[in-house]
């Protein structure tokens, strides 16, 4: 037993992190640095749909059920694996049209209905309530089981006064968490990052302590897995858990409807529709959470049926609570922290739940029950300025706290009366019935407002007749007689054989009859009549969001405006300022002067009734607009003419866009052909300049020198041995010049021949070394050496890398001082590359010549100063470097000389290499 003061400090420090960790994201969000938009923590966050039925409930239905607890996280893995796509379309319709909530979806989607919205929250409320009492049950059976040395703990908790009831205190303490991070805003559609980030964090720490106790199970009470099933087998009265038969009557058709049961829960559970659709950050995130979350289901559960044989094992059948496993292992053993780490997860399990529900909820209570109540309020319609926001908060953060207390009442009343994860399905069974509305309306324009009613009146009319009303039944709120004999005695009414279909469990069972019903009635009274033009246009903008993305829904306006009167009633809703921000920015994105300059357009009501909507819900947003401006109504053809016209009209605009950009590209592709162009002739008068001016001074050298020779021929031996000398050598410099021109030329056409064969570098540069050392040796330059013992072979062109090598120790020998030179040859490899470096202490490249080194007919330093050369060099010696896939460049501090270096990879020479060979 662990004492109460610790588990409650425990507990508080726990959730001050929490409130610590969403002020942070909160914080990070208003400084425009978001700490959730990434693709994890989307993945981390949908995991809420881990609640403490997973991290209690599940142990216990394996307990009973054996392998029968998997269907619950089969469903959501199939769901993400096959439907991604059906998430995306929500993700896109609701980004589009600033949907709120699953009520808001339904309702926006079939004509704006107020009272659509509002049976959709109240079918929300009744599932859910159940649900948020899981959590609280978990809390407090933990609770107790921590703190009372009994299993009957929770007993003894739950026949205490209300008042004294620890679990009312841990509910009030998540709805105040709830209101504080989850209602700080009234837009809806402002990402609630700090509450995301909590969540985050909360799915790490269930899945960390989870699979602690299922590590200290498997290998700290037994020996492994196997040790596990091989002991489970040994027993008969256990060995059936393992057998998908013999764990449970329900069958293959029990199996599938609890697979399709989980499929739609991660999909149109609020909490799941809150963290998947309204808290998506980008598109791209679905693509990875795809496989995340269905890890993330894998990790949480692979100890499961280790938890639920093992405590079979040591406790025995129906001496503990199986629920409980996860806490009483550990405590039996004398692991009092291990325990408290894992009633901390638990902690987080339900946390979570609670509080993403929650504002999901608030928020469908507040835009789809309340406002229609407010709108029809002759009070509330006369107040034409006051700021409304402040209101608005309130309803949303009374309604977190009436739902949380809610939740702790039906605990209160019938907490002991089910295994969590009764509970939980009965919730499933609830929200399921959302399926065939909003299914239905996202790829089938024919469905109705009326069809959509009467679906989800006879499906949840069904769920209450076989889930809910045996559940008072069986809690003792109902006489129980009705499931035994029928309604009115009539066998064929059985709530849970219902015309007399039997071989299911109540589960599967009620969830066939109700989705019979629900489906059945959404097509009948759909296909009765035709959908007004209210419903035609919104069907097409939901069928079509991927085509259309909301551009037709201004061309499906027709009326007049007038801005002031716009800008108020947006302005009451989300207070002055921010209106003002939200209407300049609206003037600023379609090149107006100002808000005053704004057009009364179509485009500006859309832009109006758009941003009510995040507030206070589509259907009522289109009243308040309604309530400023006169629309001229559109029929039904009309609607349908402006959708065909439109869709003609944006088939030729992405024609005409395609056909832009093709003559863009080609305009493109001109203009750079044209600057080339202009580039090489530039270039051609620069080597015209240059080769003529470099030819012209050994030209005039050797002029000069043979005119005085020929004119007086009385000079003496020495004196035309002298000029000859001269003459010789401007005739080498000429040739040398020609030859690089010529071989420059034959490089950068493609035509230079390359004779590659396996090179030692280290061989290489010693060669090259040996045939300038008479070089450094006339300058009186001290030559230093560092070569490796060994160094990789190169598949290159022997002669041209000697070329380079040349190039590099004669330009160093040329700059080094005349007194005190230094210059240092360095060879280094490693499993990459081959470097090779020359560094001289010359006077250095001065940093505004240093672009211009590898330049044509360019040479660094001073005009006047610099040795003679042709300036060819360099730019032969880079395209060599380059044409082996390897890269050349110079470092020249101030002062301190400078550096020349090449690397060459080896790999891609080698493959370059033989590629050009073959």
């Amino acid at each position: 037993m662990i004492s109460a003061p610790l588990v409650i400090a425990v507990s508080f420090a726990y959730l001050l992190v929490l409130f610590a960790m969403a002020y942070f994201g909160d914080r990070r969000a208003e400084q425009g640095r978001s700490i959730i938009a990434n693709s994890w923590t989307y993945a981390l966050s949908m995991a809420v749909y881990c609640t403490a039925w997973t991290y209690f409930g599940s142990v216990g239905r394996a307990a009973s059920d054996g392998v029968w607890f998997l269907p619950i996280y089969l469903g959501p893995t199939l769901a993400l694996a096959l439907s991604w796509l059906i998430i995306l379309k929500m993700i896109r319709i609701a980004k589009a049209y600033r949907i709120t909530s699953i009520a808001d979806f339904i309702a926006s989607r079939y004509g704006k209905s107020h009272l659509l919205g509002g049976l959709v929250t109240i079918i929300t409320v009744i599932g859910i309530i159940p649900y948020i009492a899981i959590q609280l049950k978990a809390i407090a059976t933990g609770y107790a089981l921590l703190t009372h040395d009994s299993v009957d703990g929770f007993r003894a908790v739950h026949e205490t006064h209300w008042f004294q009831d620890s679990t009312l205190y841990v509910a009030l303490i998540l709805a105040v968490f709830t209101i504080l991070f989850g209602a700080r805003h009234l837009d809806a559609t402002e990402r609630h990052e700090g509450m995301v980030a909590a969540i985050a964090f909360e799915s790490v720490v269930k899945l960390v302590a989870f699979l602690a106790v299922g590590v200290f199970v498997t290998y700290g009470i037994y020996n492994g897995f196997g040790d596990i099933f091989s002991r489970i087998q040994a027993h008969p009265e256990y060995a059936r858990l393992l057998s998908f038969e013999g764990a449970s009557t329900a069958g293959y058709g029990g199996w599938f409807g609890m697979v399709l049961l989980a499929m739609f829960a991660v999909i149109f559970l609020p909490r799941q529709f809150q963290v998947t659709v309204v808290e998506n950050v980008n598109e791209e995130h679905l693509r990875r959470a795809a496989w995340l979350f269905p890890l993330y289901l894998l990790l949480i559960n692979i100890f499961v049926l280790p938890i639920a044989f093992g405590g079979l094992m040591h406790f025995g059948v129906g001496s503990v609570d199986p629920d409980t496993f996860v806490l009483s292992l550990p405590l039996s053993h004398g692991m009092e922290a291990l325990a408290l780490f894992v009633f901390v997860g638990g902690l987080s399990a339900a946390t979570g739940m609670v509080i993403v529900e929650t504002i999901a909820v608030s928020t469908m209570i507040c835009n789809d029950l309340v406002m229609p109540w407010l709108l029809r309020s002759k009070r509330f319609s006369r107040s034409a300025h006051p700021d409304l926001s402040g209101l608005l908060l309130v309803i949303r953060r009374g309604a977190i706290l009436i739902v949380v207390l809610l939740g702790y009442l039906y605990f209160r009343l019938a907490g002991e009366a089910y295994a969590l994860v009764a509970i939980g399905l009965m919730s499933f069974a609830a929200v399921a019935q959302f399926a065939p509305a909003m299914l239905g309306g996202m790829y089938w324009r024919g469905g109705t407002r009326e069809g959509a009613l009467a679906g989800l009146l006879a499906g949840f009319g069904v769920w209450v007749y076989t889930l809910m009303l045996p559940s008072f039944a069986k809690s003792g709120w109902l006489d129980p007689a009705f499931l035994e004999h029928g309604l009115f005695g009539i066998e064929l009414l059985k709530p849970e054989a219902l015309f007399g279909l039997q071989g299911l469990d109540n589960i599967s069972h009620a969830l066939f009859w109700s989705l019979a019903a629900n489906i059945g009635c959404y097509v009948f009274v759909s296909l009765m009549r035709a959908p007004s033009a209210l419903e035609a246009s919104q069907a097409t903008l939901f069928v079509d969001v991927f085509k259309r993305e909301g551009a037709t829904a201004t061309t499906l306006w027709r009326g007049s405006a007038e801005v002031r009167d716009l800008q108020q009633l947006v302005a009451r809703f989300l207070g002055q300022g921010k209106t003002v921000r939200l209407f300049r920015e609206y003037a600023r994105q379609r090149g107006y002067a100002g808000i005053n300059s704004i057009p009364a357009d179509a485009g500006l009501v859309h832009f109006a009734e758009t941003q009510l909507a995040g507030a206070i819900g589509s259907a009522s947003a289109r009243v308040m607009v309604a309530s400023v401006a006169q629309e001229e109504p559109l029929g039904l053809d009309e609607v349908m003419n402006i959708l065909d016209e439109a869709s003609q009209v944006r088939a030729y605009s992405h024609q005409l866009e395609e056909k832009s950009r093709q003559l863009e590209a080609a305009t493109e592709e001109l203009r750079a052909a044209n600057e080339q162009l202009k580039e090489l002739d530039r270039l051609k008068d620069d080597i015209m300049s240059s080769v003529t001016h470099e030819l012209r001074t050994p030209l005039t050298a050797i002029r000069a020198l043979s005119e005085m020779m020929f004119e007086d021929p009385e000079i003496d031996l020495v004196e035309r041995k002298r000029f000859l000398g001269i003459i010789v050598s401007e005739t080498e410099r000429l040739t040398r010049l020609v030859n690089q021109v010529l071989d420059l030329a034959k490089i950068e056409s493609g035509h230079a021949e390359w004779h590659n064969t396996d090179i030692d570098m280290r061989e290489l540069v010693e060669h090259a070394i040996d045939s300038t050392r008479q070089l450094f040796s006339d300058c009186g330059a001290e030559l230093v050496v560092s070569l490796p013992e060994q160094a990789p072979k190169l598949l290159a062109d022997r002669d041209r890398l000697h070329q380079v090598l040349l190039n590099l120790l004669s330009n160093a020998a040329k700059f080094v001082p005349k007194e005190g030179g230094h210059v240092r040859v360095e060879l280094v490899s490693d499993d990459r590359e081959v470097r090779v470096e020359v560094e001289d202490n010359g006077p250095g490249i001065a940093p505004q010549f240093l672009p211009y080194v590898f330049e044509k007919f360019r040479q660094g330093g001073d005009q006047r100063d610099r040795p003679q050369g042709t300036g060819l060099g360099l730019p032969i010696s880079r395209q060599i470097i380059e044409h082996f896939g390897g890269r050349m460049w110079v470092e020249s501090p101030p002062g301190r000389g400078a550096c020349f270096a090449f690397a060459l990879p080896l790999n891609k020479m080698r493959s370059d290499s033989a590629d050009a060979e073959q």
